[in-house]
């Protein structure tokens, strides 16, 4: 058990920037374990970020409250899976080849591509967010029904899309330009068939509150990722952590479009 929380504690360290004790360090040997809690980590991140949307939601406003659960999410992770996003936009939009591309991605400075893919990434959660939350109120016949509904529909695409960042690095090799990179140690060894499920299970769990139906959000999230992949191997030959924060941001707005759609027009 002590050596399972090390394990859980490492992922949160990694993933966030929560407190942790100060003998929980980046070992790779925790860490190359500890993708499976990733999607647990996703699931804490998501009910500390609905806490101040469901007090200004319920008190000021819609828009506020949406903006304030996307800030205390970036806060939480320290902007992590969004930064990996922006570098990917500058690498991949301004790189021709697999030398120029991690060459940029490993350049800390934020280049047009990144700004305006950060912009209109946050400005697309945001839409989708508001547009979401103004169909539950019309469908849901008491405000708490709509809290909890919008609860677990926002701490499943935490934990599914973190879902997501694993199989890529299930399924895909490890390069990158920068030997002393944080996620290096997870690519190093891939999780067992033990640790997969539980990685799976704590991703879906949060699905058990929601419609039948929502549960087409998944393989459209798997399609996404799928799509991204294969475009990460064709100009890198596999994937590196930006590219794995990347995923993440991309199928968690994936999961948010597809929930709208299935409950909206079919």
């Amino acid at each position: 058990m002590k050596k399972e929380a090390t394990i859980f504690l490492t992922a949160i360290m990694f993933l966030t920037r929560l407190p942790v004790p100060k003998n929980i360090d980046h070992s790779a040997t925790y860490l190359q374990k500890s993708p499976k809690y990733f999607p647990f980590v996703g699931s804490i991140v998501a009910l500390l970020s609905i806490i101040p949307f469901v007090l200004l939601h319920k008190f000021i406003a819609t828009d506020i409250a949406i903006i304030a659960m996307m800030i205390t999410s970036i806060l939480t992770t320290g902007c992590f899976h969004e930064d990996g996003f922006a570098d990917t936009c500058d690498a991949f939009g301004g790189g021709w080849t697999k030398e120029k591309i991690l060459a940029i991605m490993k350049d800390s400075r934020l280049g047009t591509y990144g700004v305006a893919g950060l912009v209109l990434m946050l400005a697309t959660k945001f839409l989708v967010l508001k547009v979401l939350i103004t169909f539950l109120s019309f469908t849901q016949n008491t405000e708490i029904q709509l809290y909890i509904l919008f609860i677990a529909i926002v701490m499943a695409a935490h934990s599914s899309s973190r879902l997501m960042s694993i199989l890529v690095i299930q399924s895909q090799q490890y390069v990158t330009a920068d030997d002393g990179s944080k996620s290096k140690p997870l690519a190093s060894k891939k999780l067992n068939a033990t640790e997969l499920l539980v990685a799976i299970f704590f991703a879906l769990f949060p699905c058990i509150m929601l419609p039948l139906g929502s549960l087409f959000a998944l393989p459209a999230m798997l399609i996404a990722t799928y799509l991204m992949a294969n475009y990460f191997n064709k100009w890198i030959g596999g994937y590196t952590g930006d590219c794995l924060g990347t995923v993440q941001q991309v199928t968690e707005i994936v999961f948010y479009f597809s929930i709208l759609i299935v409950w909206k027009f079919i």
